[in-house]
C-alpha cells in the first residue's frame, strides 16, 4: 500500500510538473521564427533568417514536447543549458511538395517559411528538420535563440483592421486580456455574448483577405461569414465549434482576384497568390509565407485561411501552414472543408491516379496521415474501428454510383451512405495500389457527398482535442 502510495504521488508531481511547464520556461509572448527551405530533387538547405516577437501566446500551454502528427517537418525547442526539450511543432512544407515535381530535377530554388513558438525566458536550442518519404530526416540545422537578443524586432499593430466572426468561448467580464495590438474591433457574433476571445481555451483560426480591395471589403465579411457556416455545417466541426476563434483580417489589395500566370494577369495582393504552382493551372497558393505572417502580426493565430477573391476552381492546404480557397467557385463549400483537413488534422487525399506520384507513399513505410495505410503498421490507424470480419482489403460495394453519374435523391442517399462503412479499401494518396484509404467515399476522396468518414471525423477530434485540453 505504501508503495502504490507513493507511485501515486511520483505521478501527481509529474503532472504538476507538466502543468507548469510553461510559465517555468516561457513568457506570454509570441517568438516568430523565419527560415528558408533550398535545394531541388536530391538535396536540401534550412536557412534561418530572423525572429521577430509579438504580444501573447495562442497556441497551447501544455502537452507542449508532444505532438498529434509527424508530419514531414518538425521544429523542437530545448533548453540551451540542460538539453530539456521544451516544445515541439510538427509540419509540412510547399518545398517538399516542390521537390517531388519535374522543374526540382533541373533547378534549384528556394521558399519561405515561418513558425511561432512561445518565447522562452531563457536561451534555447532550436532545430528544424526536414524528412523524405520513408520518415527519415534528410536535412537539419539547429541555431540558438536569446530572448534578449537586441535584434529580435518588436512587432506591433500593423493596421489592418480585424473583426471577430466567430468566438467559441470568451473572457470573462472581471478579466482583463493582456495588451494587444490591433484590440479594437470585438463585435458579437454567433457566439458568447460579448466580451473578448479566449485565446489560451481555442483554436485560433484566421481568415485573411486576398484579392479584395477597399471597396469590397464589405464583400469579405460576408464571404468569411460564409466560410463559418460552411465549416462547422460538417461533423464533428458543428460539435467541436466552441473550440474555435475565428477572426477576419482586412488586408486591402490594391487590385481585385489573385494573380493567373497562364492568363499574364498579375495582381498586387497582400500574400501573392497565384494560379499555376508548380504549372498547375488550378493550384493556387502562395510561396511567401513571411508576407502572411507579416499581415498577421498584429493578430493572435494558431491556423490560417488565406480566402481568395475568385470564382475560378483553386486551392490548397498545407499541413500546419495554411489553407487557401476561392470565395465564389460552386464548389466552395467542399473545397473549404476538403482542404482545411489536409492543413489542420493533417488528413491525406484519398484520391488517385494511375501511380505519377507513385514514390510519395513506399510500400515500407507507413504514412504518418491518419486516414491512409500502407498496411505496414495498421493497428497504429483504425483498426479499432474495423467491423468484426472486415476483409482486407475490403472490396467495394458495387451498389455505390459512380459520383459522376448521379442523377436521382436516392443514388446521393447511397453514395452518401458509402462514407460511414469502414473498411481498408486500396487506392489513396495519389495511387490505385499499395496505399489504402478508410471509406469507399469520403469527403477527402470527392467533393460529392457530404461527410467526413468516421477515421477522418475522429483524427479531427483527436487533434482538436490534443491542442484544447489541459
Amino acid at each position: 500500500m505504501k508503495k502504490m502510495i507513493l507511485t501515486i504521488a511520483a505521478v501527481l508531481v509529474s503532472m504538476a510538473a507538466v502543468a507548469q511547464q510553461f510559465e517555468d520556461f516561457f513568457v506570454d509572448r509570441t517568438l516568430r521564427l523565419d527560415y528558408v527551405f533550398a535545394g531541388n530533387n536530391r538535396d536540401q538547405q534550412i536557412y534561418f533568417e530572423q525572429a521577430f516577437t509579438t504580444t501573447r501566446w495562442a497556441g497551447r500551454k501544455s502537452r507542449l514536447a508532444d505532438v498529434p502528427l509527424k508530419g514531414n517537418g518538425q521544429l523542437t525547442v530545448r533548453d540551451h543549458a540542460t538539453g530539456q526539450t521544451l516544445f515541439v511543432h510538427t509540419f509540412s512544407t510547399l518545398f517538399q511538395e516542390w521537390q517531388a515535381t519535374e522543374e526540382a530535377t533541373r533547378v534549384n530554388k528556394a521558399f519561405a517559411a515561418s513558425y511561432n513558438v512561445p518565447m522562452p525566458k531563457q536561451p534555447v536550442d532550436i532545430t528544424v528538420s526536414l524528412t523524405d518519404f520513408h520518415g527519415k530526416v534528410v536535412g537539419s540545422m539547429t541555431h540558438t535563440i536569446d530572448p534578449s537578443d537586441i535584434l529580435i524586432r518588436q512587432l506591433g499593430d500593423n493596421g489592418i483592421p480585424y473583426h471577430y466572426i466567430w468566438k467559441g468561448k470568451t473572457l470573462p467580464a472581471s478579466e482583463k486580456a493582456a495588451d494587444q495590438p490591433g484590440q479594437r474591433d470585438y463585435t458579437p457574433t454567433e457566439g458568447p455574448v460579448g466580451g473578448q476571445p479566449d485565446i489560451t481555451e481555442c483554436i485560433d483560426l484566421a481568415i485573411v483577405a486576398e484579392g479584395y480591395t477597399r471597396a469590397q471589403m464589405g464583400k469579405f465579411y460576408t464571404d468569411c461569414q460564409r466560410v463559418v457556416d460552411a465549416l462547422f455545417a460538417h461533423e464533428p466541426f458543428t460539435s467541436l465549434k466552441d473550440r474555435f476563434n475565428v477572426v477576419a483580417v482586412a488586408a486591402e489589395s490594391l487590385t481585385s482576384g489573385p494573380s493567373v500566370p497562364h492568363l499574364g494577369r498579375w495582381s498586387s495582393t497582400p500574400v501573392g497568390t497565384h494560379y499555376d504552382t508548380f504549372y498547375s493551372d488550378r493550384y493556387l497558393m502562395t510561396q511567401d509565407i513571411h508576407r502572411l505572417y507579416d499581415v498577421l502580426a498584429s493578430v493572435p493565430f494558431e491556423h490560417i485561411i488565406v480566402l481568395v477573391n475568385s470564382d475560378t476552381y483553386g486551392g490548397g492546404g498545407i499541413y500546419n501552414q495554411l489553407t487557401v480557397t476561392t470565395s465564389d467557385h460552386p464548389t466552395f463549400h467542399q473545397v473549404l472543408v476538403h482542404e482545411f483537413g489536409h492543413a489542420y488534422a493533417g488528413l491525406g487525399d484519398e484520391y488517385f491516379y494511375d501511380d505519377g506520384y507513385e514514390s510519395m507513399y513506399p510500400g515500407d513505410t507507413e504514412p504518418w496521415e491518419p486516414n491512409l495505410t500502407t498496411l505496414v503498421d495498421f493497428q497504429s490507424k483504425w483498426a479499432d474501428m474495423m467491423p468484426k470480419g472486415t476483409p482486407v482489403p475490403t472490396p467495394a460495394d458495387p451498389k455505390v454510383p459512380n459520383y459522376r453519374k448521379i442523377t436521382t435523391e436516392k443514388e446521393q442517399r447511397l453514395l452518401d451512405a458509402a462514407t460511414q462503412r469502414v473498411g481498408v479499401f486500396e487506392g489513396g494518396g495519389y495511387q490505385s495500389k499499395g496505399v489504402y484509404r478508410p471509406a469507399q467515399e469520403c469527403r477527402m476522396k470527392i467533393n460529392e457527398v457530404a461527410h467526413f468518414c468516421p477515421v477522418c471525423s475522429r483524427a479531427i477530434s483527436r487533434i482538436t482535442e490534443f491542442y484544447t485540453s489541459h
